[in-house]
């Protein structure tokens, strides 16, 4: 079977494991390594898909949990797939709906079958299955699939997370075994598999070892970045990334920190997602080349100048921070418009230049540059 999405490694940094590489898909190329937009609900918030894709995302994410409730797969798949519902015309990835549903805890319960939850919209009663989740998916006409798994607890002990990851292995053949019952489903999307073990490095390699035998055209790394102390999530990406095949794209999935990005990309992560340049957005704190900026703070009330002076997004060539503070302050729509665009802008771009500086073998040389004007984390 010719598979919807292949991954061309093109290049490695020759002082670290950063790689440059292009990802293949139905919807058109996207340049590795890349930050992924999210858009939970078909839509990256407070953003219209021509404003993301013009700022230079190539991929952006979507929810299968949040899509499955509302509207309902079967409405998506009448309006032609989620890339003609959202008039969205470049790649799409969606998640399992798996992370969703184990962050309900108490609205949940986990059987050998799939996860028995609550609707946090109504309090309907739902199960989700591997099946379930890839017959959500297949309708949502992603580019890219994730297969169904449990995101253990971060304080979970050894005795849960190897409990907890052989029924992932157990739910990510059924997920296969579901997607690979025809060559067009096969053709039209990828299924994606995920390295799952918590924070123990035994289970990830035998973790790693299983979704590998599955042969499936790219992997991604869960449980990560889920509220453990930096320096143990740096450990874990010590050798989580060179657990999985060199020659398929590897996806650490819901980070987008700056600096997360670059720990990331340096341990030879390709794919990276996160809500966070629009969530904070929100709240009024954008990124900068020089660090944080809260736009809340009065001492931007009489600030003529832009967000970023280094920054050339729609925001800054054309708003003052005394104008966007007002608008903050004002609770504005477009106060969200135009921080969102500016944080997403600056991720996006942010990636650009580490393809750049890999391509030029000065990856490490860009990450300090970086790191002392952004100054710390």
């Amino acid at each position: 079977m010719k598979n919807a999405v292949t991954f061309e490694l093109k290049k490695t940094d020759d002082r670290t494991r950063a790689r440059l590489g292009t990802l293949h898909t139905p919807h058109g190329d996207v340049q590795t390594p890349v930050f992924m937009p999210v858009g939970t609900q078909a839509t990256v918030k407070a953003m219209k898909p021509e404003e993301v894709e013009k700022l230079g995302a190539e991929i952006i994410l979507g929810n299968t949990y949040h899509l499955y409730l509302r509207p309902g797969h079967e409405i998506v798949k009448e309006a032609g797939g989620l890339h003609k519902f959202m008039n969205w015309h470049k790649p799409i990835l969606t998640d399992s709906g798996g992370f969703q549903v184990f962050s309900l805890g108490h609205m949940r319960k986990i059987t050998e079958e799939g996860v028995t939850f609550r609707s946090y919209l109504d309090g309907s009663k739902h199960m989700l299955s591997p099946e379930k989740s890839m017959e959500i998916q297949e309708a949502l006409g992603s580019d890219i699939m994730m297969a169904f798994d449990e995101c253990a607890p971060p304080e979970a002990d050894h005795k849960y997370v190897e409990k907890s990851l052989a029924l992932t292995n157990r739910w990510l053949k059924r997920c296969k075994d579901y997607h690979y019952e025809t060559e067009d489903k096969v053709e039209r999307q990828s299924l994606f598999g995920i390295q799952q073990g918590g924070f123990f490095k035994d289970l990830r390699k035998e973790s790693s070892k299983f979704i590998s035998d599955m042969d499936l055209p790219g992997y991604s790394i869960g449980g990560l970045s889920v509220g453990e102390p930096k320096e143990v999530f740096l450990d874990m990406m010590d050798d989580c990334p060179d657990m999985l095949p060199k020659e398929k794209p590897r996806y650490l999935m819901g980070v987008g920190s700056p600096d997360y990005l670059f720990e990331g990309v340096e341990r030879g992560i390709d794919m990276f997602d996160c809500v966070l340049p629009t969530r904070i957005a929100r709240h009024g704190l954008v990124m900068t080349s020089h660090g944080r900026v809260n736009i809340k703070n009065k001492q931007y009330e009489r600030d003529w100048g832009p967000l970023d002076p280094e920054c050339d997004c729609y925001t800054c060539r054309n708003y003052s921070r005394a104008y966007l503070r007002h608008l903050f302050k004002s609770e504005e729509i477009l106060s969200s418009m135009l921080l969102s665009e500016h944080n997403l802008h600056f991720l996006v771009n942010t990636m650009k230049n580490m393809r750049e500086a890999i391509a030029e073998n000065r990856f490490p040389e860009y990450k300090k540059e970086f790191y002392d004007k952004y100054g710390k984390f």
